[in-house]
């Protein structure tokens, strides 16, 4: 939550307890002092509190005079105090949210290479969650104004607004942003996403959720690189643990998120060999010796997987490598390679 909004909240919740507690002395001081019934007192210190000039239940005696005095004065100080703040909440409220967003449209403007999300349900959450673990800088679209303050709280970048209209992309950077999931639970504003974003940024990679089968096709034709099937991936998963049980549970061991059990690496050839002129395949490398790793895979130039490469593999420009190896052991390859 933003600071200014919590620092005017406390404030609020000061002035009703102070509301509360003189209503509290009111009440007892009248059943004490004068043996009113709690109905007459509560009767007394609301028209004490309010000043609005009602008649007294019985005739008050000198004691029961001062309380009154004592009362309305009390009664002054916290009840202009509390009007005073809730009228500033409410004429600052729009200031702040408009500072707000200035601020956090100022940050968005300053990425580059970010990432877009639209859609804060379930499965952008997850995605959220994920790059905010390998530090990725990530943008999020959600039209929902309800969750904005949970935004805030987990301190999200986000726009407010609806990710089918061109203003709202180009309001999260989607010009210079490197990717786009677009996470939306219908999958005719996903195609409409995708399709904007494709004009928007003819090189992004475009990530789309899809609830059917049948959009798969025209969400690839409206320019997605990939098409997620979350209902067709997890029917998968389960029936490979009816399946392949054991392999499935060391699959799902194999963590990629999080900063202590990352447990899968993917590297770029050119940080691994760097300037060397000597490194001109897997086995010049020599992972397994200085850092514990394991290739598994390779990444040509062109996006072919090859898996379990031979060591004698010579690596191209713009290839990648897939490692394998325990938390530390990926700890090490960071260390070794300066990889963020």
């Amino acid at each position: 939550m933003n600071p200014l909004i919590k620092f005017f909240r406390t404030k609020i919740y000061t002035a009703v307890f102070l509301l509360v507690v003189i209503l509290l002395i009111g009440i007892t001081g009248y059943k004490m002092i004068s043996s009113y019934s709690w109905i007459d007192s509560l009767y007394m210190t609301v028209i004490t509190m309010t000043t609005v000039g009602f008649g007294e239940v019985v005739p008050l005696d000198d004691q029961s005079k001062i309380f009154t005095i004592f009362l309305i004065l009390a009664s002054v100080v916290i009840v202009g105090y509390a009007l005073s703040i809730i009228t500033e909440y409410i004429l600052s409220k729009n200031d702040i949210e408009e500072l707000i967003h200035k601020k956090m449209q100022k940050k968005i403007d300053s990425f580059k290479g970010h990432i877009v999300i639209c859609g804060y349900g379930r499965n952008g959450k997850q995605a959220a969650r994920k790059l905010l673990a390998h530090k990725k800088e990530f943008v999020v679209v959600e039209k929902d104004k309800g969750i904005e303050e949970r935004l805030q709280v987990e301190g999200v970048p986000y726009v407010i607004g609806n990710a089918n209209e061109d203003e709202t992309l180009v309001q999260a950077g989607i010009d210079r942003a490197s990717c786009l999931i677009s996470a939306l639970p219908n999958d005719a504003d996903n195609l409409f996403v995708v399709l904007s974003t494709r004009q928007l940024n003819k090189s992004i990679n475009i990530i789309s959720r899809a609830s059917l089968e049948t959009s798969y096709d025209k969400l690839k034709l409206a320019g997605a690189n990939n098409v997620i099937l979350p209902d067709k991936i997890g029917g998968d998963h389960m029936a490979s643990l009816v399946v392949v049980p054991g392999l499935m549970e060391f699959i799902d061991n194999l963590s990629i998120v999080g900063k202590s059990n990352i447990n899968i690496e993917e590297v770029a050839v050119e940080k691994l060999y760097g300037n060397s002129k000597d490194v001109r395949t897997i086995k010049d490398l020599d992972l397994r010796k200085k850092t514990g790793c394991t290739v598994i895979g390779y990444k040509d130039e062109n996006g072919e997987y090859l898996v379990n490469p031979e060591a004698e593999l010579e690596l191209a420009s713009n290839s990648k490598l897939i490692v394998l190896g325990r938390p530390e052991q990926i700890d090490a390859l960071n260390s070794e390679y300066n990889i963020n």
